[in-house]
C-alpha cells in the first residue's frame, strides 16, 4: 500500500460538520482550548487519539459497545497471551510483556482503527477526511491488518490459488460474516476458538447436516469434519519468526524463515461441543522455542504443551476441492493428512495430539 500524502492523513472533508459527529465541538474529544485564536495556545493538551479512553469519547452515545468491546479480542489481544503463558512459566511472563509491548502491542485495535483510521500497523491515515465510517473498508482496515494470511486467501492473491468462492461470486466483505456484533463482543474468551463459532458456515448454510440435505456427504461427515477439511484449499504457512531490537536504528523488528503453501488435515486439539470435529485444517504458525531468545533464556520452557501445527481456518472456501472429487481423494491419501513424516523432529513432541497416525482407509468401490 502507497505511503499517503500528509494531506490525506489530516485533511478534514467540510461534509463531516454536516455529520452528527461533525454537530460536535473539537475539543469535545481532542480537548485543547477551543475558545483560543492562537494555535499553539488552541492545542495545549491536545489528545491525539481521544479513542485511547474510549469511555470517555465514544462512550458517550455508544456506551453498550464500548462497554463490550473493552473486552473483545481485538482489544485485549488475549488469545496471544493465552498461549505465550501457556508455553512459559510465570517467573518469565514480565519478560514476555516486554517483548510484546515493543512488537506486538501495535497490532491492538481501538474505535478509530475501524471507523476513523487506518491502524498506526499499516501507516494510519484518516479513511474519508475525519468522517465515521460505520462499516470498515475491508481493505483499508480488516485486510490492511489481516492481510498476509486471510486477505491474500479470501481475496485470491496467492499465485494459482483462486479467491474464496463469497468473494468471487458474492463480492462479500469482512463485515457479511463478521458482524458488528461479533468483533466489538468475543463473550469473555481468551481465544478466537473458545466460545460458539462466530460466524459458522452453517450461520448462512442452514440446510448443512439436515435430513432434508441432499449431500449425503455432509451427513456422512457433520461433527466430525470441519467445513473447512472439504472446502478450502491450499493456504499459507510461515516457519521461525524471531524476534529483536536493531542495534543500528533502536527499533524493533522480526524475521520469519520461511513461508510457503501447504493443505494438511490435522486432528482438532481445540475440540468441545461448539468445535467437535475430529480432523481440521491445520497450517504451521511461526513460533519455535527460541522465538523471543532477544528478551531471556528458555523464555517458552513449555514450548511442548502446545502444536505449532495448529487449527485453521482458511479463507478460501471453494465449492469445489481437490480433496472433495470423490471418496478416496480424501481416504486413503496420506498425502493430505499432518502425518509424522511431515513433521520436523525436534516439534514432534509439541505436535503429536495434531499428528494423524492412523489416515482413514479407502472407501471400496461400489
Amino acid at each position: 500500500m502507497a505511503p499517503l500524502e500528509p494531506w490525506e492523513k489530516v485533511l478534514v472533508n467540510a461534509g463531516f460538520f454536516e455529520t452528527e459527529h461533525g454537530q460536535t465541538s473539537c475539543s469535545a474529544c481532542h480537548a485543547g482550548d477551543s475558545s483560543a485564536t492562537e494555535k499553539d495556545t488552541a492545542h495545549t493538551g491536545l489528545i491525539q487519539a481521544p479513542d485511547a479512553d474510549a469511555q470517555r469519547t465514544c462512550g458517550n452515545c455508544h456506551n453498550e459497545i464500548v462497554v463490550s468491546n473493552t473486552n473483545s479480542l481485538h482489544t485485549t489481544q488475549a488469545g496471544y497471551f493465552q498461549t505465550m503463558y501457556s508455553r512459559s512459566l510465570p517467573e518469565n511472563h514480565v519478560a514476555l510483556e516486554e517483548m510484546f509491548g515493543n512488537h506486538c502491542q501495535s497490532c491492538h485495535t481501538t474505535c478509530g482503527d475501524c471507523h476513523i483510521a487506518q491502524p498506526d500497523s499499516v501507516g494510519g491515515g484518516l479513511l474519508n477526511g475525519h468522517e465515521f465510517v460505520k462499516t470498515p473498508p475491508m481493505t483499508r482496515t480488516c485486510t490492511a491488518c489481516h492481510g498476509s494470511r486471510v486477505g491474500n486467501e479470501y481475496m485470491g492473491k496467492n499465485e494459482g490459488i483462486p479467491g474464496d468462492v463469497h468473494f468471487r461470486q458474492g463480492r462479500m466483505n469482512c463485515v457479511a460474516c463478521h458482524d458488528g456484533a461479533s468483533m466489538h463482543d468475543s463473550e469473555g474468551n481468551n481465544h478466537r476458538y473458545e466460545g460458539e463459532q462466530g460466524p459458522s458456515c452453517e450461520s448462512c448454510h442452514d440446510q448443512v447436516g439436515r435430513t432434508s440435505d441432499t449431500i449425503v456427504q455432509h451427513q456422512i461427515h457433520q461433527g466430525a469434519l470441519s467445513c473447512q477439511v472439504c472446502h478450502s484449499v491450499s493456504y499459507t504457512s510461515c516457519d521461525s519468526c524471531h524476534v529483536a531490537i536493531s542495534e543500528t536504528t533502536g527499533n524493533p523488528f522480526f524475521k520469519t524463515a520461511a513461508t510457503y503453501m501447504t493443505f494438511f488435515i490435522g486432528r482438532n486439539t481445540r475440540q468441545s461441543s461448539d468445535r467437535p470435529y475430529e480432523y481440521v485444517p491445520v497450517r504451521h504458525i511461526p513460533v519455535d522455542p527460541e522465538s523471543y531468545a532477544y528478551y531471556g533464556e528458555d523464555l517458552l520452557s513449555n514450548f511442548n504443551l502446545l502444536p505449532n501445527w495448529a487449527y485453521a481456518t482458511p479463507h478460501n472456501i471453494q465449492r469445489n476441492t481437490p480433496q472433495n472429487e470423490s471418496c478416496n481423494s480424501c481416504h486413503g491419501n496420506a498425502e493430505i493428512f499432518l502425518t509424522a513424516d511431515k513433521v520436523k523432529p525436534e516439534e514432534l513432541e509439541a505436535n503429536r495430539n495434531v499428528i494423524v497416525e492412523n489416515v482413514p482407509g479407502l472407501i471400496p468401490e461400489q
